[in-house]
């Protein structure tokens, strides 16, 4: 029998881990609360749908009673809170939410009750962790960068931007400071300082800037002395969100306007969200570059890994779907196959760190044509 999966959350990213876990075989239920978000999941034959508010605890156990496996895809605002019911519920897990909260400081949680949980296993954070990891075990890492955004292959003024994630955990990296490791110390620098332009084959000139991306980094590989994680945009960019920041067009305080206490960012919420939607059809593309540099027997070395993917028109499949869902299929499948037995939650890195797992997602993401180019001098 094949292993039973339940994806909690339908949208973008969801809809396509639960397609490629069922094309690999897998007995698979997508839930999600909006009949919308399950449409086109409903099209695809073999897998099974659920209206379902997976945050009411009773409905939660319900769904993932009989389950080898949870997959969570839910907004990164209740991420936290799903992963420590689904770890109550004694299941194992493998997550992509982006959470704000720490994860790690559910670990003991996760071994009280038995559980495997892989958090963060997406794109970024996720498989460059995964390659940090891989190279960590292999060599004395001295510095780690990972440069990496989701675009339009149009550029539309005046935004020249739209989001295929979540466009509120997408602000989040606008107002949240970064923190890096700067000569084995970390420091905190504000989001979207030290811009620079950064040149690719594929994509042109992009710019990058300091966002707050290492997240597990900071506890798990401490002992590399610069690590930093950048976004990338189209060059300008930066300048109106620098403008709607510091206006205040993303805080969370109240403002009285009309005599209505009104939150700036519902405000923003309202009027930039649309703008910021792909338009059905609308080509884009996720572009990402790890650089980690360090010695290796004893001699210099710096390995390069460039991602640069598409929309896939042919199953209307977003890029930022696809690199990062399938990253996320291809851990769920390293969990059901027994291939990662460790108790607790896990970061990304701790999964890249065994030789034959790397080289096992790198290889479901090249059948699936998400390809990384690698590169050493």
């Amino acid at each position: 029998m094949p292993g039973k999966i339940i994806v909690l959350g339908a949208g973008l990213v969801g809809s396509a881990i639960a397609a490629d876990l069922h094309l690999a075989g897998y007995d698979v239920v997508s839930a999600d609360l909006d009949p919308a978000a399950l449409k086109k999941i409903e099209s695809m034959k073999g897998i099974r749908t659920r209206k379902a508010d997976f945050m009411q605890a009773d409905v939660l156990r319900e769904l993932v009673e009989d389950k080898d496996l949870v997959v969570g895809a839910a907004p990164g605002a209740v991420g936290y809170q799903l992963m420590e019911q689904v770890i109550r519920l004694g299941k194992n897990m493998v997550d992509i939410s982006f959470c704000p909260e720490d994860y790690l400081q559910l670990d003991r949680l996760a071994k009280e009750n038995g559980v495997t949980v892989v958090a963060d296993m997406g794109v970024a954070p996720g498989m460059c962790n995964a390659i940090l990891g891989f190279h960590d075990r292999k060599m004395e890492v001295e510095s780690y960068k990972c440069i990496v955004g989701g675009l339009p292959v149009k550029r539309t003024w005046p935004l020249e931007y739209k989001s295929s994630w979540s466009p509120i955990d997408c602000i989040e990296e606008y107002t949240r400071p970064a923190r890096l490791v700067r000569n084995g110390k970390i420091i905190t620098l504000p989001a979207l300082s030290e811009a620079a332009l950064v040149e690719f084959d594929e994509a042109g000139t992009l710019e990058e800037w300091n966002s707050d991306g290492l997240r597990s980094l900071l506890v798990t590989m401490l002992h590399i002395p610069d690590m930093v994680e950048k976004t990338l945009r189209y060059p300008g960019t930066i300048n109106y969100i620098k403008a709607l920041r510091e206006l205040g067009y993303f805080s969370y305080e109240k403002i009285e306007v009309g005599g209505e206490l009104v939150r700036p960012i519902d405000l923003t919420a309202k009027l930039l969200f649309p703008l910021w939607k792909l338009d059905q059809g609308e080509a884009e593309f996720t572009v990402m570059r790890v650089t980690i540099t360090g010695k290796e027997a004893g001699l210099p070395v710096t390995y390069q890994y460039d991602l640069y993917d598409r929309y896939d028109a042919r199953t209307d499949t977003l890029s930022m779907s696809r690199t990062t869902g399938f990253t996320c299929a291809g851990t769920a499948d390293l969990v059901l196959k027994n291939r990662v037995t460790a108790k607790g939650v896990l970061a990304p890195e701790v999964i890249g760190g065994n030789e034959a797992d790397f080289h096992h997602l790198m290889d479901y993401l090249a059948a699936r044509g998400v390809l990384y180019r690698v590169s050493k001098c």
